[in-house]
């Protein structure tokens, strides 16, 4: 392997944000990656940072994947960021609930059902931090966190000089759907900005997709699991074909 695709495979984390409920500050972050524990799985922050008549339309998982990416990004490179927005399951809950109004004859909300979409976060993040830049939103079942950054790094590989912001999130699923899903239940949201400048703070993490193996079971979401890895002093983390080494 050359230098040149090993270049490609890294990316500087110049800053993360987390949101949870009860774990609201880098500070309870980290206290949670010395003592792990699950998520709680209900919960969703009051997003004031947003504007009033923007922050009623947005769902649950909105509010909580706009917190943690304000969290992220200094205010005046909100609008300059690339966004990749990762999240298994999206909306999914508004979702059943407006297949079940459909059952029972109700009449639907086109504005509801726009927030329903999979790009619904990517999209009110653009209006809210004006942001006109290329953007990517994605789900990959189990392998959702890897994809997600494989997919930030191609955003660095067609402009390295333009960081990128990656955020992966969730919530609770509903319990239609809950039992179908062999995961833990949970609402969060963690972002990252990344970027190719290796002389900014921050590890440096080269990324390696190899192998076939499924991504393994955890006690919370791989993000948490990265999470723990990122802030930690371990040499490499593998989470089924992904794995990621200190550069």
């Amino acid at each position: 392997m050359t230098a040149a695709s090993d270049d490609l495979r890294t990316a500087t984390v110049r800053a993360w944000s987390a949101w949870a409920p009860g774990l609201e500050s880098q500070d309870a972050w980290r206290e949670w990656v010395a003592s792990p524990s699950p998520f709680p799985p209900t919960g969703h922050p009051d997003a004031k940072f947003l504007p009033a008549m923007l922050r009623r339309r947005c769902s649950p998982l909105t509010r909580i994947v706009l917190t943690a990416a304000w969290g992220c990004v200094d205010e005046g490179m909100l609008g300059n960021v690339r966004t990749v927005f990762a999240s298994r399951h999206g909306s999914v809950n508004e979702s059943i609930d407006m297949l079940a109004k459909i059952v029972s004859g109700e009449r639907l909300s086109p504005a509801k059902f726009s927030h329903t979409v999979h790009n619904a976060q990517a999209g009110l993040y653009c209006i809210a931090a004006g942001n006109r830049e290329a953007s990517s939103s994605l789900a990959a079942r189990d392998d959702t966190f890897g994809c997600g950054w494989l997919e930030a790094l191609t955003h660095l590989e067609r402009e390295p000089d333009r960081p990128v912001l990656y955020v992966m999130g969730d919530v609770e699923l509903a319990p239609a759907f809950a039992e179908l899903v062999d995961e833990p239940p949970s609402s969060y949201a963690i972002a990252f900005l990344l970027s190719r400048d290796a002389g900014t703070s921050g590890p440096a993490l080269r990324l390696d997709v190899r192998g076939s193996e499924p991504a393994p079971k955890t006690a919370w979401p791989h993000a948490g699991e990265f999470l723990r890895f990122l802030v930690g002093d371990a040499p490499e983390l593998s989470l089924g074909r992904f794995h990621w080494s200190r550069a």
